[in-house]
């Protein structure tokens, strides 16, 4: 049975989507996981070592995204950490591995992605740009483009869990990279 990691994912929903294909499919990250399943609630460092078939990984924007650029002069400490995160994730002794983020940081400090997708791309009425790195796998073809077309997480309102309803990944999404990534 092949084996999926998913990095920094505490909603379970790409982990889910391969589960569904037959997959062995973990989630990790410092958070506990949204949905009962597989899930290793420890940094992702720890776990990279194992027999993966293949990481899709989620590392945290805070630093990273362009959308922040106003502040990256007073963080730039937190930001070579997490450049250096990232490049620990895209290097590790994985055959397959999936970064995605935001727009940002990567594509000047590592290089450019490979992809960029939109949720309206994936049965979602809504704009994301969605960068991916890819190491050994092909392009996700979109499967359901949509009109429709909004920015609901740009609009979101303040409050104390907007970055952990930003962050989750669209089920269009992790059901694409399932349905397309989890045959290799």
């Amino acid at each position: 049975m092949p084996r999926l990691l998913v990095a920094c994912e505490y909603s379970g929903r790409v982990r889910d989507a391969f589960a569904a294909k037959g997959w062995d499919a973990w989630s990790c990250d410092l958070l506990p996981t949204d949905a009962l399943g597989n899930h290793y609630q420890s940094p992702a460092e720890d776990l990279l070592d194992q027999p993966w078939d293949l990481m899709i990984c989620h590392p945290p924007c805070t630093h990273l995204a362009v959308s922040g650029a106003r502040w990256f002069k007073d963080k730039r400490q937190e930001q070579a950490g997490a450049l250096a995160f990232v490049r620990l994730l895209l290097e590790a002794p994985i055959e397959r591995i999936a970064l995605e983020n935001p727009v940002s940081i990567i594509s000047s400090k590592i290089r450019k992605p490979d992809q960029i997708i939109q949720p309206w791309q994936f049965g979602h009425g809504e704009t994301k740009a969605t960068c991916l790195w890819l190491k050994n796998l092909p392009l996700l073809v979109p499967t359901d483009v949509v009109d429709g077309r909004e920015s609901k997480v740009h609009r979101m309102s303040p409050g104390p869990n907007r970055w952990k309803e930003r962050s989750r990944t669209y089920t269009g999404i992790a059901k694409a990279m399932a349905d397309q990534w989890g045959q290799l």
